[in-house]
């Protein structure tokens, strides 16, 4: 009887408790109750230890981070994660390409939204062609993501950044959000852009974003010119020329949510005009080289938990890519060049939770390329890619394990005409096995530190202009393979009180070895006939540490620090004798520097007025593996201020930013001959309806 009381007492209990926080707002007399006077808490702070969810955690930008550090591109923002070295070509314009630990920027998997961003043809990404105005997240890993289930083709990357966009969020009883974003400043910038966000119903809404960008690209440069003995031969300050840039962007995207699972659906399309500036030699101070690019793509993805034992994800992509190259000057030779890419994607990724603790994972993708030409000569290949994943994950403990195993298996097919007559010529069936293994443990419960370490080999096929193009491609060329290892760890400290709101400092020493690494060598006696060909080797060794702290001196204030620093020392191993010129053995290899940084501070007063102070440091580098005084490269740094206030007006919001960029007008080059713009302004309003 006394049970029988017990369970109906606590039964008349929780039925009170659901009533209270289930209420039907169709009722509106059963909102208010003695119950819902404890809903209605100002501040509330639960302090806890959160869980490491990854064996190797990522290096991670979120949208609020972005709005401070004076980044317009997807590019510009990934400056400030450690072991990343960009290659910037000048201007508002210019190609910006990334590459990470030294590996080469074909190693650099660019994953959008969870599919891979392709370029068959060079196999590099440019990231200043994406804007940040769409972007909620942006993530590094190191080998790969921690995350298990996903498609085959995350674990074909020695290093993957993420670019997570915008989901829809909306508060009580909105059906639609509206951003309008207008950017002005040096360079003749123009920049609006707009994001609808909107609300089907319960379970679908979709968000559509559109961005406009003009610039001249003119802005004055200093160029100085020494001999070898180190006297000056000439200083002056020139005008830059050439880097403008007209952009369209449009994107769209679906979002809907089924039982246990959700999917997706979204496009995206550029369109931009701009000149290529070139390079600062011979005296020649502007070049006319034009370049047109129309990129799209559409994708979508399905993910459901079937059962507690079974996850399912599938996803798909097809993207077609023209560009159109124009260099009028005839001195060498008049260069029209188009090309058409195509790419179809599909992929399906299978969760299977053995035990609680022990999941495995086995994803199957298919990949089909194309690439087309008015090129003279030209071989119009297409791939065909099969990539199959078996990985599994298991935790214990304070202890997490990761394990992997990645199939490809690559044919192409490409065409050559004689007299005439057109012959399809099938590659040999390339079959590759790459595994890889990642480890960490956290040996204390009261303590919040954690070590990592991992190793993983990976290869890279050879792209298409590597393998076909005309006169230079070397249908021959055997892939590039790279090994990584790695060791770390990383300790977290955040006490329950004091103006200490936190600590976090991690470290990791590396070393990659790179094989068979493709490179360009003169072919014949001439210097302006060239051919790919297998002879590199690189040896990189290196360390990356990061520390976060934040503070808070008083109420509504927050104070945030961010320091990255990498030192690498990655040196060319090829044979003496592979290049015609000894002088580039064991030297270390172009445009790495040892030496490289960044700062971050950002105050807050309670979201109304922020100030963010940025800082970046590449210290001395070489352009060319031969590292003699003629080819040494100056150190290059620069500091970069913002300021926002946000205030409202009625249901408006809406923030005005100022920023100043290369604050000490520094004159620079990130790529030798390519100078970089002093310093320069911009003014952002955004409103949010």
């Amino acid at each position: 009887m006394k049970r029988f009381l017990a369970i109906l007492l606590s039964l008349t209990v929780l039925c009170q408790a659901v009533t209270a926080t289930g209420i039907n707002d169709s009722v509106p007399e059963r909102r208010v109750n003695s119950v819902d006077s404890m809903q209605y808490l100002e501040n509330v702070i639960v302090y806890g230890r959160k869980p490491y969810a990854e064996v190797i955690p990522a290096q991670v930008l979120s949208a609020k981070t972005l709005e401070g550090l004076n980044s317009h591109s997807v590019a510009d923002a990934i400056r400030y994660f450690s072991g990343v070295q960009l290659k910037d070509y000048g201007g508002v314009g210019g190609i910006k390409t990334v590459d990470i630990r030294s590996m080469g920027t074909n190693h650099m998997g660019v994953f959008y939204d969870g599919i891979q961003l392709g370029n068959a043809q060079n196999g590099q990404i440019d990231l200043g062609k994406f804007s940040l105005d769409n972007i909620e997240e942006i993530s590094l890993y190191n080998g790969q993501k921690s995350d298990i289930f996903q498609p085959a083709r995350d674990y074909g990357s020695a290093g993957t950044i993420y670019l997570r966009t915008r989901k829809p969020k909306f508060n009580d009883g909105k059906r639609d959000n509206i951003n309008f974003t207008m950017r002005t400043g040096s360079f003749d910038l123009v920049n609006p852009s707009l994001r609808w966000e909107h609300k089907l119903n319960r379970s679908v809404s979709f968000t559509l974003n559109a961005e406009y960008t003009y610039a001249s690209g003119q802005y004055h440069f200093r160029y100085r010119k020494k001999f070898s003995d180190g006297t000056l031969a000439w200083d002056t300050t020139a005008l830059r020329r050439n880097g403008d840039v007209h952009a369209w962007r449009a994107e769209g995207a679906v979002f809907g949510a089924i039982p246990d699972g959700k999917w997706n659906a979204k496009f995206y399309y550029y369109d931009s005009e701009r000149g290529i500036p070139g390079a600062i030699v011979n005296n020649v101070w502007k070049n006319s080289q034009r370049q047109w690019d129309r990129n799209f793509f559409t994708q979508g993805g399905w993910q459901k938990k079937v059962s507690e034992h079974y996850e399912a994800m599938v996803n798909a992509k097809y993207a077609r890519d023209y560009m159109h190259y124009v260099n009028p000057d005839t001195t060498l030779m008049l260069i029209d060049n188009k090309f058409w890419q195509d790419e179809i994607y599909v992929s399906s990724a299978n969760k299977f939770t053995i035990v609680r603790d022990w999941d495995v994972n086995l994803s199957i993708d298919y990949k089909w390329n194309h690439l087309n030409s008015t090129l003279v000569n030209f071989s119009y290949p297409t791939r065909h890619t099969g990539l199959a994943a078996l990985a599994t994950a298991y935790t214990l403990g304070g202890f997490k394990a990761q394990a992997s195993l990645l199939y490809t298996m690559v044919n192409d097919l490409h065409e050559s005409r004689n007299a005439g007559q057109t012959i399809a010529h099938h590659s040999q069936w390339m079959h590759k096995f790459t595994p890889a293994a990642f480890f960490s443990y956290a040996p204390w419960v009261q303590h919040d530190l954690n070590f990592r370490a991992f190793y993983k080999r990976i290869f890279r096929m050879p792209t298409f202009n590597d393998l076909y193009y005309t006169d230079i491609g070397n249908a021959s060329l055997k892939p590039e393979y790279v090994d990584q290892y790695n060791l770390g760890f990383q300790y977290q400290l955040m006490p329950e009180e004091g103006i200490f709101a936190g600590f976090k400092i991690s470290a990791d020493a590396y070393y990659n070895h790179v094989t068979d690494k493709i490179i360009a060598v003169p072919k014949g006696t001439g210097q302006y006939r060239w051919m790919m060909m297998n002879i590199g080797k690189v040896k990189i060794r290196g360390v990356d540490v990061t520390a976060r702290t934040s503070l808070r001196p008083m109420r509504d204030v927050r104070l945030d620090l961010n320091l990255n620093y990498t030192y690498q020392r990655a040196q060319d191993y090829s044979k003496p004798d592979d290049y015609g010129d000894g002088g580039t053995y064991k030297g270390q290899i172009a445009y790495i520097p040892w030496h490289s940084g960044s700062a971050v501070f950002h105050a807050s007063w309670r979201d109304v007025v922020e100030l963010n102070y940025s800082f970046i440091y590449v210290g001395e580098r070489y352009h060319t593996s031969s590292n003699i005084p003629a080819n040494h490269e100056q150190p290059w740094y620069t500091h970069d201020i913002s300021a926002h206030y946000t205030f409202g007006v009625g249901k408006t919001r809406i923030k005005v930013t100022g920023e100043v960029n290369n604050l000490f007008n520094q004159y620079y080059d990130v790529i030798q001959n390519y100078p970089m713009p002093g310093r320069n302004f911009k003014i952002i309003l955004k409103f949010d309806i």
